[in-house]
């Protein structure tokens, strides 16, 4: 097929060339591409100034990342036949990796399917649309889906914020199958029920799933605080390897209640909960002397724009401040971050300089990364986001 042409300025495909898939506007040359010849959504040719193809791509002419690379063969769009494609390669990767049917099936650029999420929950699988690119193959890829893995439901859970910034509409739709309301999610041999309506972005979270894992070995026999919980991921995956107790920690009152359906979902009495803002319960729970074996923090991310980096590095400092305030004499302090303009060396760094402010002696054991359902292409830093610290804090040892 013949498709318009998107000429990029001189010099800007370096980073193109690198191995990222991004166009940010300013880069293009709207002296011989006015990009507001170009419909939201539509498939280009890229070219660099000197003319040479760089591959074809999705383009929106209203948003910073205008364009997004779908192949750097300039002969091939995006057709359904290649989307399904893509889908069927990010299914035998996860189909290596997990013995059960539940995981991050297709995340984004990382796929080769920018703006694209999908999620599996056995039989029932959420889709999730952030691109105009992607939304004009709607269609195309719920028939995919249902071709591929036979799903019983089938979620388009298009409610994203980046929707927004794509002039796109805000929607959940039930693509196939009877009205999905509840998705089961199986991890690490624990079984949880999550809200599909209250639930946030497509209802779970995959990408800590290695880090619980991790903490199962750490929890026999201590006490646990979950901070952050949401419908507790990590402190009902604690209690189930073997903690005494565990708290968990949310602001949300339908998150505190699924914590304690899925406690009784897997026959654990031993899990109780706390409603309120997460820095506000610690501060209480440092006042009452509270003390635990082990402190898990998983905010939300802090710093979710660049322009934030000084205020959300400042609230990192002071919530691992107040993890380590609460440890015991010998804890475990789980230090984990979804901020992609947060990086695991400056984490680690407001580790060791809050250890340092309330004369905490800290080792580092372990550092965590996102599942590989996640992957994470080298050339794009943006897909790398996902970090965690295992923190031993020692007081009086120095």
């Amino acid at each position: 097929m013949t498709l318009p042409v998107l000429y990029l300025r001189k010099g800007a495909e370096r980073r193109l060339r690198a191995g990222h898939l991004w166009v940010y506007s300013n880069e293009v040359d709207t002296r011989r591409s006015p990009l507001a010849g170009f419909e939201a959504g539509s498939q280009a040719e890229l070219r660099a100034a000197n003319d040479k193809a760089l591959g074809t791509v999705f383009v929106n002419p209203h948003t910073l990342i205008c364009a997004r690379l779908i192949s750097r063969d300039a002969r091939h769009g995006m057709t359904p036949q290649r989307l399904e494609q893509r889908l069927e390669n990010a299914l035998v990767l996860r189909g290596k990796l997990f013995q059960k049917p539940f995981y991050r099936w297709v995340f984004g650029d990382s796929d080769g399917l920018s703006g694209l999420v999908i999620d599996r929950f056995d039989d029932t699988v959420v889709i999730q649309i952030s691109t105009a690119g992607m939304e004009l193959l709607k269609d195309a890829i719920v028939r995919a889906v249902q071709r591929l893995i036979h799903p019983a439901a089938i979620v388009l859970k298009n409610d994203g914020k980046m929707r927004k910034v794509e002039g796109l509409d805000s929607y959940v739709e039930q693509a196939q199958g009877p009205e999905t309301s509840l998705l089961r999610v199986e991890e690490n041999g624990v079984r949880f029920e999550v809200d599909l309506a209250d639930g946030q972005k497509t209802g779970w979270f995959y990408d800590h799933r290695m880090n619980r894992q991790r903490l199962q070995a750490y929890a026999p026999g201590k006490r646990v605080l979950d901070v952050f919980s949401y419908v507790g991921g990590w402190g009902v995956q604690a209690a189930s390897a073997g903690a005494s107790h565990v708290t968990c920690v949310d602001s949300s009152s339908s998150a505190i209640d699924a914590v304690h359906h899925n406690a009784g979902l897997n026959g654990l009495e031993n899990v109780e909960t706390l409603e309120g803002d997460a820095f506000e319960a610690l501060k209480a729970l440092c006042d009452e002397k509270e003390k635990f074996d082990i402190v898990v923090l998983d905010p939300p991310a802090l710093i979710p724009r660049r322009r934030d980096q000084k205020a959300g590095e400042q609230a990192y400092a002071r919530l691992n401040q107040l993890g380590l305030r609460l440890l015991d004499r010998d804890g475990l302090l789980v230090s984990a971050s979804c901020s992609m303009h947060l990086s695991q060396e400056k984490l680690v760094d407001i580790i060791r300089g809050s250890g340092r402010k309330i004369d905490r002696f800290v080792q580092l054991l372990e550092q965590g990364h996102q599942a590989p359902d996640h992957p994470v292409i080298p050339g794009i830093p943006e897909t790398d986001y996902i970090k965690s610290c295992f923190v031993r804090s020692l007081t009086g040892f120095f």
